[in-house]
């Protein structure tokens, strides 16, 4: 039978099974490093036992590559040959911005406070196009006007995260993505704070990468990299190997000639590993399905947020529409040694994650996902009280 949320949230010996990290924590920091699910970790240590008696490549599930391209698409609703296998969120990013050519007078809009991850592989463009930085009235609360107000006829691409890893807001990639192609500006998304909970297609995108360590309850370096169609000649891949050019019976050629879909930005040996986990992965999120995840995760914000609040904490991004709503919640209080709490919450088997707001302000940010219950929560603010 298939899995589902709602025999999870009734059965604690099904999701204890299905998600051990539950037998002895409440985890909460899904915007960071998640645990792996059983299924993940079985189909991973099955594939490691199988290496034990011939060759990595021997031993791979069949159709493991195809599979996991078919299944990443199927989330994005794009082709599998869009979909490209490259490992870390950081390198596949850089990999968009070192693989573009700039025209003279070109700029590109950035959010400076984004994570590091979307940011540092755009600045390291400044001797070769002007990097701006996107001005908002609130952190990581960026609206299409934000974007309107500040996209001029030089502006050759936009590069933003489809969900803040401090605030929680979502961006909408569609309106804006639509707004953008009009304007024949490239639209390159960093889809890691969304990616396996809430939907988060590519209708109206260039470029997205995520890893699968977050929200999509994979292994680490195991990612994703979507690259439109009809972009992929304009960007030139910056890698070179057996994998991604022509080389038939592995004998080198006299012209560099790449695959005609996204297997170009692959140049080596896949993590087949971590192909193995993600695919699991991948598996796993649809069989509950984001529509339900993104219902469950956004159920859960909207009772924790003033729960919270009655505790006396401050909420970053409090309220926000239905379609910027995110799974992040990021507190702090006046006068409250945050790093104490965190201590205090991680004595009590309870997962969250210490970071800190631009300025230095700490800030606790709690990250609950699809398996976690109500029960846990209530937890969660008794140790806060």
């Amino acid at each position: 039978m298939p899995l589902t949320l709602e025999a999870l949230q009734n059965d604690d010996a099904l999701r204890h099974h299905e998600f051990p990290v539950t037998r002895k924590s409440i985890f909460l920091g899904h915007a960071g490093v998640c645990p792996l699910p059983r299924r993940v970790t079985e189909a991973m240590t099955g594939y490691l036992t199988a290496c034990q008696d011939g060759g990595q490549e021997t031993a791979l599930p069949l159709r493991l590559e195809a599979d996991t391209r078919e299944s990443a698409a199927q989330l994005l609703h794009c082709s599998a040959e869009e979909i490209a296998l490259v490992g870390p969120t950081s390198l596949a990013l850089s990999f968009v911005a070192g693989g573009l050519k700039f025209r003279r007078n070109d700029n590109i809009l950035v959010y400076h406070d984004d994570y590091p991850s979307n940011v540092y592989p755009w600045l390291a463009l400044a001797d070769r196009v002007q990097v701006r930085f996107l001005n908002v009235r609130e952190l990581g609360r960026i609206r299409l006007i934000d974007v309107q107000g500040q996209v001029d006829d030089n502006t050759r691409l936009v590069a933003l995260a489809s969900g803040h890893y401090l605030s929680g807001w979502r961006l909408n990639m569609d309106a804006l993505g639509k707004w953008l192609r009009a304007r024949n500006v490239l639209f390159c998304v960093d889809a890691i704070q969304t990616l396996g909970a809430f939907p988060t297609t590519v209708k109206h995108v260039d470029f997205l990468a995520a890893d699968a360590h977050k929200w999509l309850l994979g292994p680490s370096h195991a990612g994703i990299l979507y690259v439109r169609r009809e972009v992929q000649a304009k960007l030139s891949p910056i890698v070179h190997g057996w994998h991604n050019l022509r080389c038939p019976n592995f004998l080198t050629q006299d012209e560099l000639v790449f695959k005609d879909d996204a297997r170009r930005y692959e140049c080596g040996t896949n993590n087949f590993l971590g192909m193995v986990g993600l695919r699991e992965s991948l598996r796993l999120i649809q069989e509950i399905g984001v529509d339900t995840i993104a219902a469950e995760l956004t159920r859960k914000r909207q009772w924790l947020v003033p729960a919270l609040q009655a505790l006396g904490y401050e909420v970053i991004c409090p309220v926000a529409p239905p379609e910027n709503t995110g799974g992040v919640i990021s507190i702090h209080k006046p006068g409250v040694d945050l790093a104490e709490v965190h201590s205090r919450l991680t004595a009590a088997g309870i997962v969250t994650s210490l970071r800190h707001l631009p300025g230095g302000q700490p800030v606790l940010r709690l990250a609950p996902h699809f398996y976690n219950t109500d029960a846990e929560m209530q937890r969660v603010l008794e140790v806060l009280a």
